[in-house]
């Protein structure tokens, strides 16, 4: 890769954004798009986060997934402190260009903050519906893939 910055193309009309051979992210009114990532062999969905222009030029100069962390309000270059990096295999576009996916090679245990491979660890229980006054959660991953409080030192 050169040294030129990296440059998103302007988003000129419908035909461009969705038929078109350059990327034109479409941001939200916070300056934020939504970034989904799979595991690039099984398919399976780890997480949904957030990136900022800076985050998504990063992720792909770098190789790496780098996030946009809402509740800290800064880049989060995933794995950075647990070890657990994403490289990225491949970045896709949705149609109207307002959604990332990234297929990524998940190293370390897991992807999620609290010891899970998995964000989606957990999934609605239709069996116990009614039983409580709210919809019912049950675990879909039965044992955690690492301990957050050795990885993250809390």
């Amino acid at each position: 890769m050169n040294n030129t910055p990296l440059q998103f193309a302007a988003r000129l009309d419908k035909q461009q954004v969705e038929q078109g051979n350059a990327l034109a992210p479409k941001f939200d009114d916070n300056g934020l798009i939504p970034a989904i990532a799979t595991d690039y062999a099984s398919g399976e969905l780890l997480m949904v986060a957030y990136m900022n222009e800076e985050a998504l030029k990063q992720t792909i100069a770098l190789g790496e997934a780098v996030y946009y962390s809402r509740s800290r309000q800064e880049l989060w270059h995933k794995g950075a402190t647990s070890g657990h990096v994403q490289k990225v295999i491949e970045i896709r576009v949705d149609c109207d260009q307002d959604a990332i996916w990234l297929r990524v090679d998940q190293q370390g245990s897991g992807a999620c903050h609290v010891g899970y491979r998995s964000c989606f660890y957990r999934a609605v229980d239709r069996d116990q519906l009614g039983q409580t006054d709210s919809i019912p959660l049950k675990l879909a991953e039965q044992e955690k893939a690492f301990d957050p409080a050795q990885v993250y030192r809390k």
